[in-house]
């Protein structure tokens, strides 16, 4: 089996909840060499921690996370929801998968200079779709990116050359033996979201995946290094 990066996806969420500090420890505690984390805006504009719209699914208050200031999220949620800067810190020197859903180009430039800022350039790297990515290409040209692609459909040609990504990003089912001898040979890695079972991760590892995000990331590793 060839060696693979093991993304811990929103953190350790089986055990602890998605995309808070003790669930990014702990995926770190497991062995992890990246954690993936979604940022969203506040509504004054700081980046932080949550994959959904609103707060209803985590944390029970149905209200959208754009409605709210960074000091209102920490109120309602008694501080669980941390900030990107928090997080970076907790991450140290991992490498973190950061994920942008519904991100506009000021939200995406807000987030790349808090990154820039925390001195976490080199170890970040993005993921979401192409109009996203087309963002955070123009506001760093030196960026990682891991252009997100949900079809067999292959990028287009033009689209590769704007976004100019290192990764393609697809569901896990999408990817076999075929797709990864063709992503490789366009020279980029690819990468796949998120098996959970010891079958689906099997099967990644060993049809030349390189980067496998999952929400039982021990798992992943035992079985990589086993």
């Amino acid at each position: 089996m060839r060696t693979v990066t093991a993304v811990a996806h929103r953190g350790d969420p089986y055990r602890v909840r998605e995309n808070t500090l003790p669930s990014l420890r702990s995926a770190l505690e497991r062995g992890a060499d990246a954690v993936e984390i979604d940022v969203r805006l506040t509504r004054d504009g700081v980046p932080v921690l949550l994959h959904d719209a609103t707060l209803k699914r985590l944390w029970e208050h149905d209200r959208p996370l754009s409605a709210l200031s960074a000091d209102e999220v920490r109120g309602v949620t008694a501080g669980g929801v941390p900030t990107l800067a928090q997080a970076l810190e907790v991450l140290g020197e991992r490498r973190v998968m950061v994920d942008l859903p519904g991100a506009d180009a000021r939200a995406v430039r807000t987030v790349l200079g808090v990154i820039r800022d925390c001195g976490a350039d080199e170890r970040a790297y993005y993921c979401a779709g192409a109009e996203t990515m087309l963002a955070v290409r123009a506001a760093d040209p030196a960026a990682e990116i891991a252009l997100t692609w949900t079809t067999l459909a292959p990028p287009r040609p033009a689209l590769l050359e704007a976004v100019r990504p290192a990764w393609l990003n697809y569901r896990f089912p999408l990817v076999d033996r075929a797709l990864a001898a063709h992503v490789h040979r366009q020279g980029l890695l690819i990468s796949a979201w998120t098996p959970d079972t010891k079958a689906s991760m099997r099967r990644l590892l060993g049809i030349g995946a390189d980067s496998i995000t999952t929400n039982r990331v021990d798992v992943l590793c035992g079985l990589r290094d086993g």
